[in-house]
């Protein structure tokens, strides 16, 4: 009979790949229902042969549903998670607007599944958080990490489809001679990088640095985790990348941190020193795991417990619709 699943923001960015992972994962759906904003309703989506027509979200949207994925934005989620859940649908929320409420999970299969537990809303991680993680946690379980030091590169998918489409028409357009016109971000993003483009606090962090350190603690279950960020948004089109400076409460020799993240699920390793062949963000885009290289002592530690990674993550796929999957198969999806 299959499960029963709906996509909210199912014309984005996110929402397509939700579509795309769902066919190539062979998963067992039996009635899919699409669901958006009135700006892109009537659209028609195929789906495994069939062509499905994208409907206006409504109070009645979720009847029937067992699994819904929320792609469209914080103030979708606050306004429909609680109509979905009421209906009896379980929600995979990939927006930022449960992630840090109590009581909500907060989820990255890999790390910390049991967390799910009979939850009806799981809220998925930020991407460069998942991301970040993945290569993180799994040298965690084996010595604890004191302190994370990341720097990230971001690429416009992590805006949206609007955002990736500003970025091939600036490139265009700057090829040719002609001036950029920034209207997704506040400045070119072609030829440009930029401090991340969310609100800034009193502190001087934006909103995506903060996102990381908290998410991070509560995925981990470490309050306490000393972690900074700097978040940046880099002309790639697809797949975040982080440098990661991690500090652990005991020395750690680079060739275990090899041997560990070599067994890591949803990581693979690129270290090549001889060949200087490293992750990039072509090697990760389209594909599920999270690539980890530069493997590393770090020699202003000189006690051996500093280590630096770099990594590289679809941020549409692992970053998003992928973990939100996983999560459901978590829970019965499949």
């Amino acid at each position: 009979m299959g499960v029963n699943v709906g996509i909210l923001g199912a014309t984005g960015a996110v929402g397509e790949e939700f579509l795309a992972i769902l066919q190539e994962r062979r998963i067992p759906v039996g009635r899919l229902r699409l669901l958006a904003s009135a700006r892109s309703a009537g659209k028609t989506i195929c789906f495994r042969g069939e062509e499905l027509r994208v409907e206006e979200v409504g109070p009645r949207s979720f009847d029937g549903l067992d699994i819904t994925f929320f792609s469209a934005g914080a103030a979708a989620s606050r306004v429909w998670a609680p109509v979905a859940t009421a209906a009896g649908a379980r929600v995979i929320d990939n927006s930022s607007a449960f992630r840090m409420d109590e009581g909500v999970p907060l989820v990255v299969p890999e790390i910390n599944p049991q967390a799910i537990g009979d939850a009806r809303l799981i809220a998925n991680p930020n991407c460069s958080t998942i991301i970040m993680n993945m290569a993180v946690w799994p040298l965690h379980r084996v010595h604890r990490v004191r302190r994370i030091v990341v720097c990230t590169y971001q690429a416009a998918s992590g805006a949206g489809r609007q955002a990736m489409l500003e970025l091939e028409g600036q490139s265009r357009d700057i090829l040719a001679g002609l001036p950029a016109s920034p209207k997704v971000f506040p400045y070119q993003c072609a030829f440009n990088l930029f401090s991340h483009n969310t609100p800034i606090g009193e502190d001087g962090y934006n909103l995506e640095e903060r996102k990381m350190i908290l998410e991070t603690r509560k995925i981990f279950g470490e309050p306490g985790l000393a972690v900074t960020a700097t978040c940046i948004r880099v002309p790639v089109l697809r797949t975040h990348s982080e440098a990661v400076n991690l500090t652990f409460e005991e020395p750690i020799d680079e060739r275990e941190v090899r041997e560990v993240l070599s067994q890591a699920p949803g990581v693979t390793v690129i270290d090549d020193r001889a060949a200087n062949r490293f992750p990039m963000p072509i090697d990760a885009m389209g594909k599920d795991d999270c690539y980890v290289g530069r493997i590393r002592r770090d020699l202003s530690q000189e006690d051996g417990r500093g280590i630096d990674l770099f990594v590289c993550g679809d941020q549409l796929r692992k970053g998003a619709a992928l973990n939100g999957l996983q999560i459901a198969e978590r829970i019965g999806l499949g």
